[in-house]
């Protein structure tokens, strides 16, 4: 059996965690008390008994708490919700789908950093289409974001969920406006782009649930490909995973021309969407904030370390 930590578990991504834990039979969660929460001495004890440590926790905390292993534990896996250790060497990054190193580095790794949420829409989307050469390292990549509120932190959910909410909390609202979102820095490094993007991302008046768009110019592409053929070649990047469909060419039409941002909202994987037309195309993943973009990711490298079927507990198409 094994025996899991969840260091912040009172935060969304903890509570989500231990939602697709509870009732499993290979899980022993080990539970701290609540008046211990913020003793170190006591967290450093849960963290070393633990064979499976999650890390919920705002960035130095999560630093605090990989240091507050062992040095001689070669057992524990540390597996990382924050954007902490993303970018950092001699952690895995947690997206198995990418490639086959990605997988193999998360099935051997005692230290796996789980994607930002909207990193995870955009490392989908972009990391193939650089692998294929479908676009150059230096492409002027843009990309806008829609998420629900859930992703937003906890005063801000109060704020949402709370008596008196602004009105301006009824409307999208538009941040990181000084292109310094904390997720630009994985984005880059995963997908290997010689700049940054240009990043616009938007939270709205809803739970979960979230769209990530990257438009493209058919004329600055590497390869010259209509719409059709470029969902064909990330369908056959990712086919055969149980986390990713790529949706077929035109399946938008099935929902009136409309994809919602809180279409995958409560599950664990997401769907990819290719429209437009020779000029001008758009690739779109959506799913759930903290799915596939935090919760579920996370239980699914999990998953990978214990040699489980990726899926086990978790909420994925069939």
């Amino acid at each position: 059996m094994t025996r899991v930590y969840i260091d912040g578990s009172a935060g969304t991504t903890g509570l989500r965690i231990n939602e697709r834990l509870n009732g499993r039979s290979d899980i022993q969660l080990l539970k701290i008390p609540e008046e211990l929460r913020k003793d170190n001495k006591a967290r450093a004890s849960y963290l070393n008994e633990a064979d499976i440590a999650f890390l919920c926790l705002p960035d130095d905390a999560a630093r605090e708490a990989v240091s507050l292993m062992d040095p001689s534990n070669d057992h524990t896996v540390i597996i990382d919700a924050s954007t902490a250790h993303r970018t950092e060497p001699g952690w895995a990054y947690g997206f198995p789908e990418l490639a086959p190193s990605f997988r193999k580095n998360i099935r051997e790794g005692k230290r796996i950093a789980v994607p930002g949420c909207y990193a995870s829409g955009f490392v989908m989307m972009t990391y193939p289409l650089i692998e294929e050469g479908i676009i150059s390292k230096d492409y002027p990549v843009t990309v806008s974001a829609l998420s629900g509120y859930s992703g937003a932190g906890k005063k801000a959910i109060e704020v949402y969920e709370g008596e008196g909410k602004p009105d301006s909390y009824n409307a999208p609202r538009e941040y990181a406006l000084t292109q310094q979102h904390k997720h630009l820095k994985e984005m880059t490094k995963i997908c290997s782009l010689s700049k940054e993007p240009v990043f616009v991302p938007v939270v709205d008046d809803y739970y979960s649930g979230m769209i990530v768009t990257l438009p493209l110019h058919a004329g600055l592409l590497e390869k010259k490909l209509t719409p059709a053929e470029l969902r064909d070649a990330l369908f056959a990047h990712y086919e055969g995973e149980a986390f990713i469909k790529v949706m077929p060419f035109g399946s938008e039409e099935e929902t009136g021309g409309f994809i919602s941002a809180n279409l995958m909202s409560g599950r664990d994987d997401a769907k990819i969407y290719v429209t437009g037309n020779d000029d001008r195309m758009v690739i779109n993943a959506v799913f759930d904030n903290l799915g596939k973009g935090a919760s579920g990711a996370a239980v699914q490298c999990m998953n990978i370390v214990t040699g489980l079927p990726e899926t086990t507990g978790l909420n994925v198409m069939q």
